[in-house]
């Protein structure tokens, strides 16, 4: 659930990172890193653990174990193992490129390199696999399933179209390829158990959802059709319900991955009542096939957001993730700018609000600091985002 490619620390920025069930977030900056426990988003973050004195542009938590994987940016080439409990190094290896991404599972670690992977046992650490010559990956693109029963590993199959290769990292084989989309990829990302995976292509305009065992196209979701995005995070939620994307917008789309809901658009059952766009897509579907362009008849088929969230501001890169904290369903998105926002979703869908934003900018010689600001919603329930803006530049330090 990380961001493609490292964080740009040279310009000021911070690598935001969940672990893999969402139950903490590691946030890497020039001065180290940190770990937050997320169990209690609503009110505040508890820092797990905090380490100072190196730059670190990748860091990995292995579920809510001790162990974490750890790259700097003084040494990019150099994947370092820690037990950070104990304060011991495990191991580090160094590998013939810049290291991108490190993904892991209860058995593999996985290290991305521009056009290769190398695929550790996690037990001791050894390489057991390594696939080279790989589709140049220059944002390190790649996922491993949390699932450490059904451990696959994916990773763009070309430079030139979206091709999703599936991988067996146990078995160490290719298990099958993805036609996914027409434009390279952007984003991939795994459901928790392994059976399906999310796509999203360079375009940024429509997200899918396939089978991971046979390819099979299960959902397809429209995000836009007036702009062309970057296309920056997608996840499942834990409960693997929904899914989520952010992009170079203002805007967080939430998924409802609800085959009935699906079918009964492309089985041209009735539509919703009181939904024009529901209405306008059984008539297409009915009526007109044969006489508009697929292309068109695509825009009606492809299901909508079921709910929504608004960033303060545009364009920044950020990683997202859908977790059920203290029974109540949150999406958090965690920005390179420094911040966690923390959003509730409500069961009907719609707009999402606002409830709490984490500031993780604050950095003194006890690592990272957390400042927690509440943010008022307006008489509909929707998070009045000047409001926010404006109490929470009243709390901050000048």
């Amino acid at each position: 659930m990380s961001l493609g490619g490292r964080a740009d620390l040279d310009s000021g920025g911070f690598f935001v990172n969940f672990n893999q069930d969402c139950s903490s977030l590691a946030v890497g900056s020039r001065s180290g890193y940190s770990l937050f426990a997320l169990n209690s988003v609503d009110t505040g973050l508890e820092e797990i653990y905090s380490s100072q004195g190196e730059d670190i542009c990748l860091v990995e938590r292995l579920f809510s174990s001790s162990l974490v994987a750890v790259v700097s940016l003084n040494a990019p080439r150099k994947l370092k193992v820690c037990h950070f409990k104990k304060g011991t190094e495990i191991c580090n290896y160094s590998y013939s490129n810049t290291i991108l991404a490190v993904k892991l599972n209860r058995a593999r670690l996985v290290v991305c390199l521009e056009d290769s992977l190398y695929i550790h046992n996690i037990r001791d650490m050894k390489v057991v696999h390594t696939i080279r010559d790989t589709p140049i990956n220059t944002n390190g693109l790649c996922q491993l399933s949390t699932n450490s029963d059904i451990c696959y590993l994916a990773y763009p199959g070309s430079s030139t179209s979206g091709e999703v290769q599936i991988f067996d990292a146990i078995n160490l084989n290719a298990k099958i390829m993805i036609p996914a989309h027409d434009s390279p990829l952007a984003a991939i990302a795994f459901n928790p158990n392994g059976t399906q995976i999310g796509t999203a292509s360079e375009k940024g305009t429509v997200i899918r959802v396939f089978s991971v065992n046979d390819g099979t196209k299960l959902y397809e979701y429209r995000r836009g059709v007036k702009r062309c995005v970057s296309i920056s995070s997608l996840a499942f939620s834990t409960c693997s319900n929904y899914l989520c994307c952010s992009s170079n917008t203002e805007t967080v789309h939430v998924f409802k991955l609800d085959s009935s809901n699906v079918e009964a658009t492309h089985d041209n059952k009735e539509a919703p009542k009181d939904d024009w766009i529901g209405y306008i897509s059984k008539t297409v579907t009915s009526y007109l096939p044969s006489y508009l362009p697929s292309q068109v008849t695509d825009v009606f088929t492809q299901g909508r957001a079921f709910a929504s969230a608004l960033l303060p501001h545009p364009g920044l890169r950020n990683n997202v993730a859908i977790a059920t904290i203290q029974k109540s369903l949150r999406l958090l998105v965690a920005s390179q700018e420094g911040y966690l926002y923390v959003y509730s979703i409500n069961s009907e869908g719609g707009d999402c609000q606002l409830l709490k934003r984490h500031d993780l900018r604050n950095l003194d010689g006890h690592g990272v600091k957390t400042e927690s600001v509440s943010l008022p919603a307006s008489e509909d329930g929707v998070s009045s985002y000047a409001a926010a803006v404006k109490g929470a530049s009243s709390t901050e330090d000048e």
